[in-house]
């Protein structure tokens, strides 16, 4: 249980967590900086709400996910050291990352240079890619469960927590499941299972709020908001800020779309992407027209992003075949040195007449 010891103040969680300060709290969980007293570093520990530690269910299903979660290592990725029980509360310790969530950062500057956005949703994309690969869905992709440093690291979190609530009572789980439904794939507001392709849907709202400094969909109603994901089309990013380029916009409608098939499949593919259109160059210079290769419907860009020029751009070099060229003119000089054999030949026949 979480007690005082005789030197501190500062209560003890199980034994070993010093609880220094509370980072944030909410419907689901309490986090606070903590010192693990046997390692001495600092964590950050997430104690959960007592009635959600109480249910059996989730208590077995919270176990399975932080395993699998504790089993992810890589550079965006918090990583989970230890959860356990203590007392009736369920917690989780996780590392320790200085900086704040990026919804604080959007919410405080309205939005984020093109250039920051995309560099962050590219870390977050590798983050989540991995873990899919590794056969996990995040479930609860949203700019609050990405922290990003001070030199603009960003580490996803909560890992598995959202499909471990799934397993709580249902009149709860409205509330709760998701945590913030503006973020929801149209398949989880319909109740389907989630796939990788459902984080990819979240990271495309994330990417639009940074861009836009707005959501493509807000509604005090969750019902209406869940009608919203899947039905409504998102406005046009570029009616909100004239300065991102088509080929960002069509990106973002694309993972937006309502059938998950028409997204990229998972989010390694959409970092991908992404990064090849933030490396090319030509985006810069405003003289050359890029057009896709594709259909021009956003729904049926593929999910390798491969620009060409169109019929009134300059090529770069040139296409000629020299070769071609010396081979038809060999054939030309050999040809033309047998035409004085057969002026002599045809001479020679014609004065023996």
């Amino acid at each position: 249980m979480i007690s005082n010891t005789p030197n501190s103040a500062a209560p003890i969680l199980a034994n070993r967590y010093q609880l220094l300060q509370t980072l944030g709290s909410g419907g689901m969980a309490v986090v606070y900086r903590a010192k693990d007293l046997t390692l001495e570093r600092m964590v950050a520990v997430k104690i959960l709400r007592q009635d959600f530690s109480k249910d059996e269910s989730f208590r077995k299903r919270f176990h399975q996910e932080a395993k699998a979660a504790g089993n992810l290592s890589h550079p965006n990725i918090v990583t989970v050291h230890d959860f356990g029980l203590d007392g009736d509360r369920l917690f989780i310790i996780m590392e320790y990352v200085p900086g704040t969530n990026l919804k604080a950062i959007v919410k405080e500057r309205n939005y984020l240079p093109l250039n920051e956005a995309i560099d962050l949703i590219i870390q977050a994309s590798a983050g989540i890619g991995y873990a899919h690969r590794a056969g996990l869905v995040h479930c609860d992709v949203k700019p609050h469960n990405m922290l990003v440093t001070p030199d603009g690291r960003l580490k996803v979190t909560d890992f598995g927590i959202a499909r471990a609530l799934s397993s709580i009572n249902p009149e709860e789980r409205s509330a709760v499941v998701w945590g913030s439904p503006q973020y929801l794939s149209p398949e989880q507001a319909s109740g389907e299972p989630p796939s990788p392709a459902s984080d990819v849907y979240s990271l495309g709202v994330v990417l639009y709020e940074m861009v836009t400094g707005k959501l493509p969909f807000y509604s005090n109603d969750p019902n209406e908001l869940t009608r919203l994901h899947k039905e409504a089309v998102p406005l046009s990013p570029r009616k909100l800020n004239p300065n991102i380029p088509i080929q960002y916009e069509q990106i973002i409608l694309k993972v937006l779309a309502k059938e998950p098939s028409w997204r990229y499949r998972t989010a390694d593919q959409f970092g991908r992407v992404l990064q090849n259109i933030k490396e090319q160059p030509v985006l810069q210079q405003s003289s050359i027209n890029l057009e896709y290769t594709a259909n021009p419907i956003v729904d049926s860009i593929p999910a390798k992003f491969e620009p060409r020029f169109s019929s009134n751009s300059k090529p770069t070099q040139s296409n000629t075949d020299y070769g071609t060229m010396a081979l038809a003119l060999l054939a030309f000089i050999l040809a033309g040195g047998l035409i004085p054999f057969w002026l002599y030949v045809w001479f020679s026949l014609n004065a023996n007449r």
